[in-house]
């Protein structure tokens, strides 16, 4: 047999650290469910590494859809560790949590989580301290409930439909149930388990609320025309905190651009590959709020919104 020669041994090493280098530039993204709001992060955050991607180059992409089960979020993050990509990216909170439970080695970013304090992905906003960073999508629940009272001067009785089991939406009902008496209000909670449960939720508050909040939950988002129907059978007001799903039948929400959210991830996940580390990358928030609205799906709820309301908004749903 002819002896391996040095320069042979060097070009096998090349090609070998080429292959690693490559594998080593994947980035495996996840999301809990489908809906609107979680496919426009996605979209922000691959169309953010196609146009202005990390000094090494394009990353190669990989995606995986959990379809609202978190057992199969689970196997997911316990698939893509496997693989050990250069990053990971969840997109919502439960499917970040899968990710941050399944390793502590391979860098993660995530976006559209509410509180990753309390969801115990991070030591802290300012310094995360492990292998987990992103973009929270806190809502501005002050915004949302003034938005609630300018539309509807006389309502006191708020009805919130979310799944407990969500981490980010418990914070949520936690801070509102803390902030509605200054602002008035008192809540009525409807909880779901799956997003079959939504539109019966829904019924429940029917005649024990003046109108119904949904948060940025993604069980509930992902079946929201039931709730939409519910609320058009009884005439009782849907307002939420994602303005995806104004265009679905909402009354109005105040919310960000989740597409900007994502293109905002997508420079944090080019700064992983270039080098930095999660630990040491604080996690970032969305500033600019938006509103939208949809005078027609309000009528059919029983309410007509205010001129100055509908005037003061980025879209007008069938304007």
């Amino acid at each position: 047999m002819r002896p391996f020669t040095a320069a042979f041994v060097a070009a096998a090493l090349a090609v070998t650290a080429g292959t690693a280098a490559r594998a080593e530039q994947t980035v495996a993204i996840a999301s809990i469910v489908e809906h609107p709001a979680l496919d426009a992060v996605y979209k922000g955050i691959t169309d953010q590494l196609k146009e202005a991607p990390p000094k090494s180059g394009a990353p190669k992409i990989e995606f995986s859809n959990a379809q609202g089960n978190q057992a199969t979020a689970a196997q997911i993050a316990r698939k893509y560790v496997g693989e050990n990509p250069a990053v990971m990216v969840a997109i919502a909170t439960p499917i970040a949590q899968s990710m941050a439970s399944a390793t502590k080695d391979i860098p993660i970013v995530f976006a559209a989580v509410t509180d990753p304090i309390a969801a115990k992905l991070v030591q802290s906003d300012e310094k995360p301290g492990g292998n987990v960073t992103g973009v929270s999508d806190l809502s501005p629940l002050d915004k949302q409930f003034e938005l609630i009272h300018r539309a509807m001067p006389k309502a006191k009785r708020i009805g919130i439909v979310y799944n407990p089991g969500e981490t980010n939406s418990v914070a949520l009902v936690d801070r509102i149930k803390k902030m509605a008496p200054k602002m008035g209000f008192t809540i009525s909670e409807a909880p779901v388990a799956k997003s079959s449960d939504v539109i019966q939720a829904g019924r429940t508050l029917v005649g024990k609320v003046d109108a119904i909040y949904v948060p940025t939950d993604n069980t509930v988002v992902s079946a929201f025309e039931g709730l939409v129907k519910v609320g058009e059978d009884a005439k009782l007001p849907v307002f939420a905190g994602d303005t995806d799903t104004v265009k679905r039948g909402a009354v109005a929400a105040v919310g960000f651009d989740y597409y900007a959210l994502g293109r905002q991830a997508g420079r944090m996940v080019a700064r992983v590959l270039d080098g930095a580390k999660p630990a040491t990358i604080p996690v970032e928030t969305v500033q600019e709020t938006q509103l939208y609205v949809n005078p027609g799906s309000a009528e059919k709820m029983g309410l007509k919104l205010p001129k100055e309301v509908v005037a003061e908004a980025k879209e007008v749903v069938g304007k």
